[in-house]
């Protein structure tokens, strides 16, 4: 069954507490962003070796493995914004349409053992990456299609809301809260 897409603006995490997740993206320091990215993907192959990895808790819902996958494409996403970022001047990011790569991918399809290999190494590649922004480079900036504008630290605060905001939402389907 097909999920709704989400078409929040989840931008307002830069600045605010998640409600839900509970994520403080005010409270976040940019050299903190690649910690969080490290004990994020740390927790996600316990996620990705459930029994129930490919069911969805309800119609509206990803499965882990859909969620699992879709943090690996994020890793990989926000690498490479980073990365046209520090190239380039205020570059226009390609759009990226979260919602068909998860159908176009068969994001429920795929081998959990390999979304979670993948993963780990996305997380890997991504947070050694925003560790080596230099000081100097944090105001650069970078435009979605939507016209949202980040500068590198914004950038970091979002992405790092995430693959936080998943985990918890894969755990919270595993406790029958969600």
């Amino acid at each position: 069954m097909a999920i709704e897409p989400d078409t929040k603006n989840w931008t307002w995490v830069i600045e605010a507490a998640c409600p839900d997740c509970g994520f403080d993206g005010a409270a976040l320091a940019f050299r903190d962003v690649p910690t969080v990215i490290a004990e994020n993907a740390a927790a996600w192959p316990e996620q990705l070796g459930r029994p129930d990895v490919r069911d969805r808790p309800d119609d509206h819902t990803w499965s882990p493995l859909e969620y699992g996958a879709h943090v690996r494409d994020v890793h990989r996403k926000m690498t490479e914004r980073l990365r046209l970022v520090l190239s380039e001047d205020d570059p226009a990011f390609p759009n990226w349409d979260q919602d068909a790569t998860a159908v176009e991918e068969r994001y429920g399809e795929q081998d959990p053992a390999l979304v979670s290999r993948g993963l780990a190494e996305a997380a890997e590649v991504a947070a050694t990456a925003f560790a080596a922004v230099p000081d100097a480079a944090m105001t650069r900036t970078g435009r979605r299609s939507d016209g949202s504008v980040f500068t590198v630290a914004t950038l970091a605060t979002y992405y790092a809301h995430d693959p936080v905001h998943h985990l918890w939402d894969v755990r919270r389907t595993a406790d029958g809260t969600a």
